[in-house]
């Protein structure tokens, strides 16, 4: 059973999630994502669901470890957690979905103690796309909160069975397991963004629920890059 916590999302654009915490909850994050918490929280270190998923996180590039932040004190206490970007808090119960979500590897940002976070599928699609790393998906399952970051705006799209829906592969953010997806490549076309090698799109087919962005970070990284001054001295 995962804890039971209460939470207020703060902010519009640049937004940050406060969990409070009763005497003796949890709730486990990537320490990175941590801004503030109050007395009587303390940090603990796990693999987030067992040594393998551990193992399996470090493989994919991600870090070994999840901290939880439990309250050790009396009373209640707060620990908020902030978006790394620009974008959207996405609160999901997933005793609501199944007990099971699937998220791109960036879009986590917490969830309640006793949420086991793995390692879902890994694939490598091509240096020129997230920097070589591929597509990395995680599987959140428990029955508790998970909160999820999405760049821009979010996007829900309910799928029926059988309907089928064609995204970039950096603008999908979360799916239910019920989701299909696979990665193909779209050619015959020329654009000039892409050297006319074509386009890497994600098809998710139905029934479930499907999560996007519509700010991937991956494209915002792409513009600040492209509107650096260009060392003309390197080389």
């Amino acid at each position: 059973m995962a804890d039971v916590i209460d939470y207020t999302i703060h902010g519009e654009e640049m937004q940050l999630v406060e969990v409070e915490l009763d005497p003796g909850e949890g709730v486990r994050a990537e320490a990175g994502a941590m801004m503030y918490m109050g007395e009587g929280i303390a940090m603990q270190t796990g693999t987030g669901g067992g040594l393998f998923s551990g193992f399996k996180r470090m493989l994919t590039g991600e870090g070994f470890f999840i901290t939880t932040f439990v309250h050790e004190g009396s009373g209640k206490a707060h620990v908020g957690f902030a978006a790394p970007y620009p974008g959207k808090v996405v609160p999901l119960n997933l005793a609501e979905h199944g007990g099971e979500i699937i998220c791109q590897k960036d879009a986590f940002l917490c969830a309640a103690s006793g949420i086991d976070i793995d390692i879902a599928f890994s694939k490598k699609i091509g240096a020129g796309l997230f920097g070589g790393e591929g597509f990395i998906l995680q599987r959140l399952s428990g029955d508790g909160m998970a909160f999820m970051h999405a760049g821009g705006t979010i996007i829900r799209k309910d799928l029926q069975a059988g309907e089928t829906l064609r995204v970039d592969t950096g603008g999908l953010v979360a799916m239910t397991p019920s989701i299909d997806y696979s990665i193909k490549f779209v050619g015959g076309f020329t654009n000039a963004l892409f050297g006319g090698e074509g386009l890497f799109v994600t098809t998710l087919e139905g029934p479930g629920t499907v999560w996007l962005q519509s700010l991937p970070f991956s494209r915002l990284a792409d513009r600040i890059a492209a509107a650096l001054p260009q060392d003309r001295n390197k080389g």
